[in-house]
């Protein structure tokens, strides 16, 4: 199994970030995306998320990583080792919700400068160090199609005060300025089958897709298993992820995204306090 090189896990540590190019195979991706594109559960289950000027994004957000394609990746040996190491607990790597994101061309909407923690924090988890994201891109992700944006080491600055805009939530201006002036502004560009590791304190938005591309990713996110959530309903977030061979999406049987448990919009009249968010 390849591990995260002491030089990675550095890297990341500084800088709140870790890029780690061609993560998954070509031939993992377009399963991933192919099924991403076909899966009638997915396109019923998404959810419209609109910026301040009104442009939308789609996410199809999930908890408990099943026997399909994303719940292979989620679930994978490389993915949650890596987590671990990152993470850097002696408890179990648990998995607290995975989303699909469709930046379609043209139309998909903004993101506004925000930690997940600044959503975590109400669900009650109690350790941001212990809470991390991971990206995968199905699509490229570049300037053009409104790539994710971080500010680079910001997750030192602990938990920002966040408000909402739009149908966002997003992050004190005043200290997103204060950020601006003190550290780096990074465009993380990603080829399909890159992958983003970023902590729950990392400050991050995006731009709207003008382009003619679409900008789709995988998202999932982890915690330690002996970080308790004190407000947070789901069971998945305290469960340890069962993982499986790195194979298993091109090799094993997967099973539908229907049996999912997708996150439901209407069904949820306090979402945007819940932890929907994304970029």
């Amino acid at each position: 199994m390849q591990k995260l090189s002491v030089e990675e896990v550095h890297t990341y540590n500084k800088d709140g970030y870790l890029v780690v190019k061609n993560f998954c195979s070509k031939e993992v991706i377009e399963k991933l995306y192919a099924t991403a594109l076909q899966d009638d559960a997915m396109h019923k289950n998404a959810l419209d998320l609109n910026d301040t000027s009104g442009k939308k994004t789609k996410l199809s957000l999930w908890f408990s990583p099943g026997d399909d394609v994303f719940g292979y990746l989620t679930r994978s040996e490389r993915i949650v080792h890596s987590v671990a190491q990152l993470l850097d607990s002696d408890a179990a790597v648990c998995h607290f919700h995975s989303k699909l994101m469709q930046k379609e061309p043209y139309v998909g909407g903004a993101w506004e400068w925000h930690q997940d923690y600044g959503y975590w924090y109400k669900n009650q988890f109690m350790f941001p160090d212990q809470l991390m994201s991971v990206m995968v891109a199905l699509t490229p992700a570049n300037k053009a199609n409104g790539c994710l944006q971080v500010i680079k080491g910001s997750h030192k600055m602990g938990r920002v005060n966040h408000g909402f805009a739009g149908e966002q939530v997003g992050a004190d201006m005043v200290m997103v300025s204060n950020a601006l002036k003190s550290m780096k502004l990074v465009h993380v560009e990603l080829a399909a089958g890159d992958a983003l590791f970023f902590h729950s304190n990392l400050l991050h938005r995006s731009e709207a897709n003008l382009s003619d591309k679409p900008r789709w990713s995988i998202i999932s996110c982890y915690s330690s298993q002996s970080n308790l959530a004190y407000n947070e309903k789901s069971s998945s977030w305290h469960t340890p992820v069962d993982v499986v061979p790195d194979d298993a999406i091109l090799n094993w049987e997967s099973k539908p995204l229907s049996e999912a448990d997708f996150l439901k919009k209407e069904n949820d009249p306090a979402l945007k306090e819940t932890g929907w968010e994304e970029r």
